[in-house]
C-alpha cells in the first residue's frame, strides 16, 4: 500500500532522475555528504547529527516525546547510510529507480568471480543470512556487506524501494512480504515452460 510518505523526494531522488542519470542540478552528491551518511552505519536513527539535515521523514511528536523514532525514520536513516557506502568512489549513480533489492543481488550473483574477492556461493550465503534475519538490526548488518559488494561490481538499486523493505522488516507481518519479494527477485523464478500443443489431426477425406 502506498502512503503519502512514499511520494516524498528523498536525498537520492533529488540527485538522480527517473532514467537513472544524474540531474543537472544539484548533480552528484558531494563527498562530505556521503561521508556523513556512512557515519550512520550501525548507529541508531537520530543519533548522528550530521544526518539530521538530510532526513525527510515526518517527525512523530508522540514518539519524539518518549525519545523514540518512527519505523519510517529508522528506514530512512539506514537507507541513507547504505547509500553513502554504495555511492562512495563511484562516478555513476548507484540509485536506479525500479531496480529492487533482489534484482540487484541477482546481478551481483551473476557477476561474482574469484578475482572480485567473493564467489557465487558466498553471495548466496550472505543473501540467505539477510533473508533469514528476524530483526531489522541483523538484516542491516548483512545488507551492509552486500551493498559493499554491489559497489564493487557497479550494480545500482532503487533506494526508495530499499527503504520500503527496511521499513517492512521492522514488523513480522510485513517482513514476510518483503522476504518473499526478495527471494522471488533473487532467484528469478519463472513458471515452468509449457509443452508444445499437440498438432490438430487432419480430418480423413
Amino acid at each position: 500500500m502506498n502512503s503519502a510518505n512514499d511520494r516524498i523526494l528523498r536525498y537520492w531522488a533529488q540527485r538522480v532522475a527517473a532514467d537513472g542519470t544524474w540531474r543537472p542540478q544539484p548533480g552528484p552528491p558531494p563527498g562530505e555528504d556521503l561521508a556523513a551518511f556512512r557515519a550512520g552505519l550501525g548507529r541508531p536513527a537520530g543519533t548522528v547529527p550530521a544526518l539530521w539535515p538530510h532526513y525527510t521523514s515526518p517527525i512523530d511528536d508522540h514518539l519524539a516525546r518518549q525519545g523514540k523514532v518512527s519505523h519510517e525514520l529508522v528506514a530512512e536513516h539506514a537507507a541513507l547510510a547504505l547509500y553513502g557506502l554504495h555511492q562512495q568512489s563511484r562516478a555513476d549513480p548507484m540509485h536506479r529507480p525500479g531496480v529492487r533489492l533482489g534484482q540487484a543481488l541477482r546481478r551481483l550473483h551473476q557477476q561474482s568471480e574469484g578475482d572480485k574477492g567473493f564467489t557465487r556461493e558466498a553471495v548466496d550465503r550472505r543473501v540467505n543470512a539477510a533473508a533469514s534475519a528476524t530483526q531489522v538490526e541483523a538484516f542491516l548488518t548483512h545488507l551492509r556487506g552486500l551493498i559493499s559488494q554491489l559497489r564493487t561490481v557497479g550494480a545500482p538499486l532503487d533506494y526508495d524501494l530499499l527503504m520500503r523493505d527496511i521499513r517492512s522488516w521492522q514488523r513480522p507481518d510485513t517482513r514476510q512480504l518483503a522476504r518473499r519479494r526478495l527471494g522471488l527477485d533473487y532467484y528469478g523464478w519463472q513458471p515452468p515452460p509449457q509443452p508444445p500443443a499437440a498438432p490438430t489431426p487432419t480430418p480423413a477425406e
